[in-house]
């Protein structure tokens, strides 16, 4: 008895392994077009990504847009900076410190939060 089962579990495990090897095989293979014709290759491959027929993938458009904006804001505060500067250097701020110097140096602040936020995406 113990010879016809382990003959049993043999043949079973042998047929088992055959099937698995079979679904894998017939899994690795192209499926055929409803056409029964291969498919052509993608041509999207061999074409240059700058062609001005491609469309620009939306994340590079936003980074595009991300890095105009930093420029502009940059400008915009050194402009601030300067001009904060030179307020700085006709006042005589140890007597009196002007509500436009305090409303600048916020405005600076704030554009200078925006710029870091960008620049970290």
């Amino acid at each position: 008895m113990l010879d016809t089962r382990r003959r049993f579990l043999t043949a079973f495990g042998a047929a088992g392994s055959l099937a698995v090897l079979r679904v894998a095989s017939l899994s690795g293979q192209a499926k055929p077009s409803a056409s029964g014709r291969p498919t052509p290759p993608d041509p999207s491959p061999d074409q240059d990504d700058t062609s001005p027929l491609t469309p620009k993938s939306p994340t590079k458009v936003l980074l595009e847009t991300n890095e105009k904006d930093i420029k502009k804001n940059i400008d915009k505060l050194l402009q601030l900076a300067t001009d904060l500067k030179e307020q700085v250097e006709k006042t005589d701020s140890s007597k009196v410190l002007s509500l436009d110097l305090i409303k600048k140096a916020e405005e600076i602040e704030k554009l200078a939060h925006d710029i870091k936020t960008r620049a970290r995406g």
